[in-house]
């Protein structure tokens, strides 16, 4: 759930652990719940929550899962989660976007100060990178016994903005707007996502050549991603596949 989904290295990242795809279910979890609560557990009517069960299912949670977060979030659950998100450099001047669910903010921003920190990175003000970035919809499809000509034209049929195609997956671009009906579109056709986000994507990129700081960028990423209260943390690595992840 990090950086800006290359589709070159993200079948490797998509092989997980047992415990980081329990992780990974948990983290989704606690984002349709918190969907749920700010607008009703009908997708048709709540767009966050559609995007999220897209999202969910790319990542492999099963339906059966999906379902009764919503029904306890529906019920009343009564964990109360706050959306923060902090904004400054990693190593070499890269920028990091995180969100964040938190039950306790003087414990996460502790914690996100502490990883900038250590990592040699810098936490800065809200807004201090986030003008880096725009919102998107991602969705990486996996292209095996797929013709990549013929889903750029079923992806551009469907409403996506953008394509870009590798050897194993391809990448489709869209609004957050036209996200969830992309998906949908591109489902119906038999079409397997690797992943699928509303993701933060940078305007621009910066390459790392210095070995020591992809050494330190690569440990900032981890810690942020093992960090219970972190959802997403967004980047402006162009190289993400020389991080030794």
């Amino acid at each position: 759930m990090s950086g800006h989904s290359k589709w070159n290295n993200i079948k490797r990242k998509k092989e997980k652990t047992d415990g980081a795809r329990a992780k990974v279910f948990t983290k989704i979890g606690r984002e349709i719940a918190v969907a749920v609560k700010e607008g009703g557990a009908n997708p048709a009517s709540n767009s966050k929550l559609a995007a999220l069960i897209t999202k969910a299912k790319a990542n492999s949670v099963p339906n059966d899962n999906i379902q009764r977060i919503i029904k306890r979030a529906e019920g009343g659950d009564k964990a109360e989660y706050e959306a923060m998100t902090y904004e400054g450099y990693g190593p070499g001047g890269v920028a990091v976007m995180v969100e964040t669910l938190t039950d306790n903010r003087n414990r996460t921003a502790a914690n996100m100060r502490h990883y900038f920190d250590k990592f040699g990175g810098n936490l800065g003000q809200m807004g201090c990178v986030g003008f880096l970035f725009n919102q998107k919809g991602v969705i990486v499809v996996d292209l095996e016994d797929k013709d990549p000509d013929e889903l750029m034209m079923d992806a551009l049929d469907a409403g996506a903005e953008d394509f870009d195609a590798g050897e194993e997956a391809a990448q489709v671009t869209t609004t957050p707007e036209n996200f969830t009906a992309v998906c949908e579109a591109l489902e119906q056709k038999g079409y397997t996502f690797i992943s699928a986000d509303v993701a933060q994507v940078p305007t621009t990129t910066t390459t790392l050549t210095d070995p020591d700081q992809l050494v330190q960028m690569g440990k900032l990423l981890d810690a942020l991603e093992e960090d219970d209260d972190v959802q997403n943390a967004w980047h402006s690595l162009e190289n993400e596949e020389d991080l030794d992840r």
